[in-house]
C-alpha cells in the first residue's frame, strides 16, 4: 500500500493492479461447531417466510378495502382530522 503513496503518477490499471498484489482472501474451511438439526433449520425457514410474506398477505387481503374507499373520502377524512388536531 506504501507504495501507491510514493508513486503519484499511477495509471489506473497499474493501480488495480497494485491494489490485488497486495489483497489477500483469508478462507477458513471447517466443519460447523454446532449441528443445527431439522427442527431448527425448519423453525428458522418459516420465520424467514412469515417476515417476507405477511406484510405481502396483508396488502393483498386489503386490496379490495382500498378500492372501494374513493379519493374524495380520504380527502374528507384527512382535512376533519387536521381540524381534530388543531
Amino acid at each position: 500500500m506504501f507504495t501507491l503513496l510514493k508513486r503519484p503518477t499511477l495509471t489506473w490499471f497499474r493501480l488495480m493492479k497494485t491494489i490485488q498484489q497486495n489483497h489477500r482472501s483469508i478462507i477458513y474451511i471447517k466443519p460447523p461447531k454446532e449441528k443445527i438439526g431439522p427442527v431448527q433449520s425448519f423453525f428458522a425457514l418459516c420465520v424467514f417466510a412469515m417476515t417476507l410474506l405477511a406484510p405481502a398477505g396483508w396488502i393483498l387481503h386489503h386490496i379490495p378495502d382500498y378500492h372501494q374507499r374513493s379519493p374524495d373520502n380520504l380527502t374528507s377524512a384527512r382535512t376533519q382530522e387536521d381540524t381534530h388536531a388543531y
